[in-house]
């Protein structure tokens, strides 16, 4: 699974900001990681140098195997805040379509035999 960290000029987009958050990131989605081909993750600042409550977004883009991108985003004070929500949220998310989609698999048709 291919991971892919962006930020804006107004986040630190440091090595260490970036390590962190995929490592808590991975760990969040751990059980999906084969289902997956690329997770992205993007955070912001929104109100750059002013300070406001959660005013930091992280949105979290998933891309399932033969499937459409799922993306979800949150909002904290803190960046790190930020993208633990959305992991977790992103989990849940991949929890259900993937608990749906093995519901509803059905065995191979047996061969009839006459």
């Amino acid at each position: 699974m291919q991971f892919q960290f962006n930020s804006d000029s107004s986040v630190m987009g440091t090595q260490n900001v970036a390590e962190r958050i995929e490592e808590m990131v991975r760990d969040k989605l751990a059980r999906f990681e084969d289902r997956l081909t690329r997770i992205e993750v993007h955070v912001s600042d929104e109100n750059g140098p002013k300070h406001g409550a959660d005013d930091k977004t992280c949105m979290i883009e998933a891309r399932p195997r033969g499937g459409k991108p799922i993306g979800v985003t949150e909002h904290a004070p803190k960046v790190d805040a930020a993208a633990r929500k959305a992991a977790t949220t992103m989990a849940q998310r991949l929890e259900r379509l993937f608990g749906k989609e093995d519901k509803h698999k059905h065995d191979a048709r047996p061969d009839k035999a006459m």
